[in-house]
């Protein structure tokens, strides 16, 4: 991949402005940053925290020492443990591997990003699959209420520390139902969530882009579950509601003005069509009033009356593709 982009940048008459979008990108950014520098324009945490954040122990750790409010947490090691620990901690728990590999992850929990166990019964039971797979956990105590309790702020700090823009969202669906990637979500002006997001983000000394996903008790009180600080699909229905993240970092980066940002208009959704109506049936959702709820959704991935071909060319076409040569030409 590094020597991919140098190619790249080597042909380009000005250095290109980096975007990454997923962990591995994240990471392979902030590692190889000495290299990419001269080539590209790039805004990024220091490299420590980075590598703090994508760890969940050291993230656990980082919370601790900076005041963050995490729920309350443990750190389980099957493969070096026979016997599950005496944790200090209310059942019921969630485990949440330490850095998610499929291979591994999968035959645990299917496509979910946690396991939920209700009791110390089922943590025995459960033990020796864990030990087995040789994967270390993170268990917290679980924060009540389902997936829509999930919500998030996203903001763009500047290299000054000034926040340029910012916005909250919260989940309408995932898939599975639990612990699933999102399939539909929307836009809000929560004034409490951005309020600790921005403390949140100062503690940490956080620039660039970052989104912290927060889970909000029966209570109200809001707990902070991890940092992604990388671009992500929110920030699509976050610029069509009035705040464009990923053009303000540009503007920074290419040394052109900033693009107007509005006040957030919230109720702006987003969705994922063909996962949502998986989702939307297990809710046991009516197709019809998800048909309707689509029909009025304001973004869509991959999917635009004015932009066509990238679903067309990018997910119709390979699909067609990949049909077409299994049988006859």
């Amino acid at each position: 991949m590094l020597r991919n982009l140098v190619e790249f940048a080597d042909g380009q008459p000005t250095r290109p402005v980096l975007f990454f979008q997923f962990d591995g990108d994240l990471v392979f950014v902030s590692r190889n940053r000495e290299a990419l520098s001269p080539l590209f324009r790039f805004a990024i945490a220091e490299s420590d925290l980075v590598e703090r954040l994508v760890d969940k122990r050291r993230f656990h750790e980082l919370a601790l020492e900076r005041g963050l409010p995490i729920p309350t947490t443990a750190v389980v090691s099957p493969s070096t443990q026979p016997e599950p620990p005496d944790l200090a901690l209310q059942f019921p728990l969630v485990l949440k591997p330490m850095t998610r590999r499929d291979v591994v992850w999968r035959p645990l929990a299917g496509h979910a990003k946690a396991l939920l166990i209700r009791s110390p019964a089922a943590l025995d039971e459960l033990w020796p699959r864990l030990a087995a797979a040789r994967v270390d956990l993170l268990a917290q105590e679980l924060v009540e209420g389902d997936e829509r309790r999930i919500e998030s702020y996203h903001a763009y700090v500047d290299e000054r520390g000034d926040v340029a823009g910012e916005f909250t969202g919260r989940k309408i669906r995932t898939e599975p139902p639990s612990f699933g990637e999102t399939t539909a979500l929307e836009i809000t002006d929560a004034a409490d969530v951005r309020e600790l997001g921005r403390r949140c983000m100062a503690e940490l000394g956080l620039r660039g882009v970052a989104k912290l996903d927060f889970k909000r008790a029966p209570s109200g009180r809001l707990f902070l579950l991890e940092v992604n600080a990388r671009f992500n699909l929110w920030h699509h229905a976050g610029a069509v509601a009035g705040v464009n993240l990923p053009a303000l970092y540009y503007a920074d980066l290419a040394g052109v003005p900033r693009p107007a940002v509005r006040k957030v208009r919230p109720g702006v959704r987003w969705t994922l069509p063909w996962h949502d109506l998986t989702a939307a049936r297990r809710e046991g959702v009516p197709f019809g009033k998800w048909l309707a709820w689509q029909a009025r959704c304001e973004t869509r991935h991959m999917v635009a009356l004015d932009d066509p071909i990238p679903f067309l060319r990018g997910f119709v076409w390979r699909h067609a593709k990949r049909r077409l040569g299994r049988g006859p030409r």
